[in-house]
């Protein structure tokens, strides 16, 4: 279900044209789309807490594997150029609370997800309900898990062209 973490030689290279960003940015939604999925049918599971486990470990895997294919890893972003690297330290403070180019710990993962208390607590309240209950505690799992990782991407998104738009044209000879 989780990949195995790839080595420091393995590390992605910032897309830095419009179309690879497009394209990374795909493929990190399905993604998300995956693991939104997987972690609702963990959710059906009708023992409380063990969802809340699970989302936490996936979405914290989740998150690092997005960082990792923008490029906008911690090890990632102090490879870049000076240049670069300011823009890219420009860009995620920008955005504030954000989990790009940040070391993602369970504990961080979690102050995320109280952000989002009332549908949690939505959340586990359903399974309080049989079936039924199971079902609507699925569906709100997936479309917060699904919400999450889409504003994430987008976050890797905003950060990735930022520092693309610091990266000089290729001169033509």
């Amino acid at each position: 279900m989780f990949k195995k973490k790839k080595a420091t030689s393995e590390l992605a290279l910032l897309p830095v044209a419009k179309a690879d960003i497009e394209q990374v940015r795909e493929r990190c939604r399905a993604l998300v789309r995956k693991r939104a999925a997987i972690s609702a049918g963990i959710s059906a599971v009708p023992i409380p807490g063990v969802d809340m486990a699970a989302d936490l470990a996936s979405f914290a895997s989740m998150v690092e594997d997005i960082n990792q294919a923008f490029g906008m890893t911690p090890e990632q972003i102090e490879r870049l150029q000076p240049r670069m690297r300011v823009a890219a330290y420009q860009a995620v403070a920008a955005l504030g609370g954000t989990l790009v180019g940040k070391l993602v710990t369970r504990e961080l993962v979690m102050k995320l997800l109280q952000k989002s208390g009332a549908k949690l607590a939505a959340k586990s309240a359903a399974k309080v309900v049989p079936l039924a209950g199971q079902l609507a505690s699925a569906a709100i799992g997936f479309a917060l898990f699904r919400q999450m990782g889409y504003q994430h991407v987008e976050a890797c998104v905003r950060v990735a062209r930022e520092v693309a738009a610091q990266v000089p044209p290729i001169e033509q000879t």
